[in-house]
């Protein structure tokens, strides 16, 4: 088993073995066992290189998220989006709201989500996409860092709109959009409603194309000022756990 690497197989060959000895399994029920347990072991450590690769901040799960604040998504459509039919689908999906309500946790805990079902994520803050572009632009490395982006099954970028994006880089990010749509989803998050993305692109042409491929086929998850914010819920939670 060891010169094989079945290691899952090897981990339970002990206690199966005391099983079997113990409940008498015949040795086609052991060898399922065993076979099981190296499925089971093999099958978490995709997942847990999945998870390594996305490079998340944080890995919250949407179990995790807290219904007992208020909100203005409800379990049923989490359990909507939990489905993952957007991602199978190659749409886009755009969460927006006020900071401090979830947004990233909220994309953070799905793409953890798609991970456990056999999807490659990767998780970046705009800011950082800007910067690792920049740095492409001006090694010669764009067509290798455009096929990094364009690669995982779900791509999230947290914070869209913090700054301006200028002529080439507006460009860019549209040119990224057209490559992943209708393929490959693309998750963003922002505290700025897409049909306000003009403000913050400084190419009126490219800002349009870019709200036109969003606007009309992207999930949309809006958490509103009504929401509590989720920074505050988790404060609270924290105190309760150290009292």
């Amino acid at each position: 088993m060891q010169e094989l690497k079945l290691t899952g197989m090897l981990n339970a060959l002990d206690a199966s073995l005391d099983e079997a000895l113990r409940e008498e399994l015949s040795p086609t029920d052991l060898l399922a066992e065993l076979l099981q347990a190296e499925s089971d072991w093999r099958h978490e450590r995709l997942i847990s290189r999945r998870i390594s690769s996305a490079k998340f901040k944080t890995k919250p799960t949407l179990e995790d998220f807290d219904f007992a604040a208020k909100r203005s998504i409800t379990k049923a459509r989490v359990k909507e989006l939990y489905k993952l039919d957007w991602l199978k689908q190659g749409r886009a999906v755009l969460i927006t709201g006020p900071t401090g309500v979830g947004k990233t946790f909220m994309s953070q805990a799905l793409g953890h989500h798609a991970c456990h079902h056999k999807h490659t994520v990767l998780f970046m803050t705009f800011s950082d996409y800007l910067e690792h572009l920049s740095i492409a632009r001006s090694s010669s490395t764009y067509l290798k860092f455009r096929q990094k982006m364009s690669k995982p099954d779900l791509l999230i970028l947290d914070d869209f709109g913090l700054r301006k994006l200028n002529g080439s880089e507006a460009h860019d990010f549209n040119d990224l959009l057209k490559e992943r749509g209708g393929s490959k989803s693309v998750m963003i998050t922002t505290q700025l409603p897409v049909d306000h993305w003009s403000e913050v692109i400084e190419d009126p042409v490219i800002a349009d194309t870019i709200i036109d491929q969003l606007i009309h086929t992207a999930v949309k998850i809006n958490f509103t000022k009504k929401d509590e914010s989720y920074r505050k819920v988790s404060g609270k939670n924290l105190t309760k756990l150290e009292a």
